[in-house]
C-alpha cells in the first residue's frame, strides 16, 4: 500500500536524480568537446602552440554550447503543455541537434576512425594502383601474341628460300637467284620483327617486378601500425614511383612498333630483278615474285589487323595519389565506419533520450495531480504555514474567505427617554430670601451666619 499518491512519488524521484542528470550531462559535454579536440588539431596548420589553442578554445566552446543547449531544453520542454509551444520547441531542438552535429559530431567522428579511415583511403588507393600495374603489364605483353605468327611468317619464307636453292621449287631451276634473294630478305626481315617482340619480353618483366615492389612496400605501409602521418608521406613517395614505371610499361609496348613494321613490309616491298640466263626464267621469275609480293602483302595486313587491335585497347590512365585529413577521409569513406558515426553522434544527441523521459514523466505527475483530492495534494509543511497564516489573519482582524479587514457591527441607538416637563418657579419677591432646604444634607455642618 503506497502512503503516498504516485504524483509526489515520481516528483520526488525527479528531484532525486536531478543531480546525476546535471552531472551526465556535463561528463557528454566534456567527452564531446575531448574527442572534438582531437578531431579539429588535424585540421588546423600553424605552429604548435596556435594549434593546441586553437583547438582547446574550439572544443570548450562546443561544450559549453551542448551543455547550455541541452540544459534549457531539459528545463523547458517537460514544463510546456500546450500543443503549439511543445511543436516550437521540438523544432528548436531538432535545429539546435543539427548545429551540434555540424560543429562537432563529425570531428568525434574523425577522431574516433580518422586513422582508419586515412588508412581506408590509402588500401583503396593502392588497389587501384595495382589494378593499373597489372592492365599495363597486360598491355605491354599484348605484342607478345604476335610472335608466334612473326616466326612462322619468317620460318615459311625462309623455307621457302632454302627449297628454291637446293631444288627450285618455286622456278623450277636451282640456284640462288633473284627468287630466293628476296624470300631470304623477307625471312631476314620477320626475324627482325619477332627479335623485337622477344626482346621487349625481359624489358617488361623487369619494369614488372619494380612495380610488384613498390606495391609490397605500399601494402607494408597500410597495414604497419603507428602514427598516420610519417606512413602517408611514405606510401605517397612509394606511390609516385609506381606511376612511373606503369607508365614506363605502356611505353614498352611493341604493337606500335609491329604495326609500323608490317606497313612497311608491303610498301616498302622491293623486288629484285630478275637475273635469269633466259627469257623463260626470268618469267617464270617475274611470276614468283609476284606471288611473293602478294603473300607479303596479305601478311602484312593480318600483322596489321592484330596489332590494331592490341593499340584499340584503352591505355591505363595515370592515377595521381591525394593525401586527405582524417576528418575528409572519414566524410568520403563514412559508409565503411557506421559504427563510429553512431557514437560520435550519440555522444552529442543522448541528452534527447534525457528531455524526453524528463517530458514524459512531467506529463504523468500532472495527471495523477489532476485526479486527486485537493486535501490531498497539500503536504505537513503546506499545512502548517497554511494555519499560521490562518492565526495571523485572525490576529490582524482580516476575513479569511474574502481576504478584507473585517467590518465592526454596527449598533443601533438606543430609543431616547421622555424628558419630564419642567415646572415653572413661581417668581419670588426680591425681598424674599430662599432656602435651600432640598440640597442641604444632613451630614453638612451648619451652615455658617
Amino acid at each position: 500500500m503506497q502512503l503516498k499518491p504516485n504524483a509526489f512519488r515520481l516528483s520526488e524521484t525527479v528531484r532525486g536524480v536531478e543531480t546525476m542528470t546535471r552531472f551526465s550531462l556535463a561528463v557528454l559535454a566534456l567527452a564531446s568537446g575531448v574527442y572534438t579536440y582531437l578531431g579539429v588539431r588535424g585540421l588546423l596548420d600553424g605552429s604548435a602552440t596556435f594549434v593546441f589553442f586553437a583547438a582547446i578554445i574550439y572544443s570548450a566552446a562546443v561544450s559549453v554550447a551542448i551543455y547550455a543547449f541541452w540544459t534549457f531544453m531539459m528545463r523547458f520542454i517537460p514544463l510546456v503543455t500546450s500543443g503549439v509551444q511543445r511543436v516550437g520547441l521540438f523544432l528548436t531542438m531538432g535545429i539546435g541537434c543539427l548545429m551540434i552535429m555540424a560543429m562537432s559530431s563529425w570531428l568525434n567522428a574523425a577522431a574516433l576512425a580518422g586513422s582508419a579511415a586515412t588508412e581506408q583511403h590509402m588500401a583503396v588507393t593502392l588497389q587501384g594502383y595495382a589494378e593499373d600495374l597489372d592492365l599495363a603489364h597486360a598491355n605491354a605483353l599484348a605484342a607478345q601474341s604476335l610472335l608466334p605468327d612473326v616466326q612462322r611468317a619468317a620460318e615459311r619464307f625462309s623455307g621457302l628460300a632454302a627449297d628454291e636453292r637446293e631444288s627450285g621449287a618455286l622456278t623450277g631451276t636451282t640456284g640462288s637467284g633473284s627468287v630466293v634473294q628476296l624470300l631470304t630478305q623477307m625471312g631476314t626481315q620477320m626475324n627482325q620483327l619477332a627479335a623485337t617482340i622477344t626482346g621487349s619480353r625481359d624489358e617488361v618483366a623487369t619494369l614488372f617486378e619494380q612495380g610488384s615492389a613498390r606495391l609490397a612496400t605500399m601494402r607494408e605501409l597500410v597495414s604497419t601500425p603507428g602514427a598516420i602521418e610519417p606512413r602517408t608521406d611514405s606510401f605517397q613517395s612509394e606511390a609516385v614511383q609506381l606511376s612511373a614505371i606503369i607508365a614506363s610499361l605502356q611505353q614498352t609496348g611493341v604493337a606500335a612498333s609491329v604495326r609500323r613494321a608490317s606497313d612497311d613490309l608491303s610498301a616498302g616491298f622491293i623486288a629484285p630483278v630478275a637475273d635469269g640466263q633466259s627469257a623463260d626464267l626470268m618469267n617464270r621469275q617475274g611470276q614468283v615474285m609476284e606471288t611473293v609480293r602478294a603473300s607479303v602483302a596479305a601478311q602484312s595486313a593480318a600483322l596489321s589487323a592484330a596489332a590494331d587491335e592490341i593499340l584499340a585497347t584503352p591505355p591505363v590512365e595515370q592515377r595521381r595519389y591525394t593525401p586527405l585529413s582524417s576528418a575528409e577521409a572519414v566524410l568520403r569513406y563514412w559508409q565503411d565506419f557506421i559504427p563510429s558515426w553512431a557514437g560520435a553522434i550519440s555522444i552529442d544527441l543522448l541528452p534527447v533520450v534525457l528531455v524526453l523521459v524528463l517530458m514524459i514523466v512531467n506529463d504523468a505527475m500532472r495527471r495523477e495531480s489532476s485526479s486527486l483530492e485537493e486535501a490531498e495534494n497539500i503536504t505537513a509543511a503546506e499545512m502548517l504555514r497554511a494555519m499560521a497564516l490562518y492565526r495571523r489573519m485572525e490576529a490582524a482582524g482580516i476575513d479569511v474567505t474574502t481576504g478584507q479587514p473585517k467590518r465592526e457591527p454596527e449598533v443601533e441607538p438606543a430609543p431616547a427617554e421622555p424628558t419630564p416637563p419642567v415646572a415653572e418657579a413661581p417668581v419670588e419677591d426680591a425681598t424674599v430670601t430662599p432656602i435651600e432646604t432640598a440640597q442641604r444634607k444632613r451630614t453638612d455642618g451648619p451652615r455658617p451666619a
